[in-house]
């Protein structure tokens, strides 16, 4: 049997367990990072990931070819990501007024290339942990954009069809994402 994710999706909806075993085992890492890096609380990550699994299994169906099965899951996955954070806006903003962080949030960590002095890496160590303190203060769109081409490598065209908008307004929400993280480093 083909094992090519659109025929393992081809699979699960008819049901076939070994199948959706196959495309979870495939995704659950990628699921994961990609749902934190939306969210930044991994036990959301871990649940809305988790659920975006389920969802996969009940919609398998309706996976028409007409894009990569990546771009449609991630599709699947990152509606699940903004439809928990609005959901759950309510709390955030009940924390920030009583003074309270949110809890659970941490910087996406980074391994810096291995370098021969110490004090370069730790440079490099502090640059990335800035940038993606910066990433994480992005609006979430402009944040899925971001974290879709750097981390998840798909293309403008790719990110449209995960997202359901024009390639027009993917390169709109990276040019102001660019634009808010450069001028956000500027001021260290």
């Amino acid at each position: 049997m083909e094992n090519s994710d659109e025929a393992l999706c081809r699979r699960v909806a008819e049901r076939d367990e070994a199948a959706f075993d196959l495309l979870v085992e495939r995704y659950r890492e990628r699921a994961w990072r990609l749902a934190w890096s939306i969210l930044r609380d991994a036990e959301a990550a871990r649940d809305v990931s988790q659920d975006a699994f389920i969802r996969l299994y009940e919609a398998a169906g309706s996976f028409a070819g007409r894009a990569r099965f990546s771009t449609w899951f991630y599709r699947l996955l990152v509606n699940r990501c903004l439809d928990h954070r609005r959901r759950n806006r309510w709390w955030r903003l009940w924390a920030r007024d009583e003074g309270e962080a949110p809890g659970g949030e941490t910087l996406l960590e980074r391994q810096p290339a291995p370098a021969y002095d110490p004090g370069d890496a730790l440079s490099r160590e502090q640059a990335v942990s800035a940038l993606w303190a910066a990433v994480d203060r992005l609006p979430p769109r402009q944040r899925a954009v971001v974290t879709l081409q750097a981390q998840e490598e798909l293309s403008t065209a790719e990110i449209a069809d995960v997202l359901k908008c024009s390639q027009a307004t993917v390169r709109v929400h990276l040019h102001r994402a660019l634009k808010t993280l450069r001028r956000t480093l500027e001021k260290r």
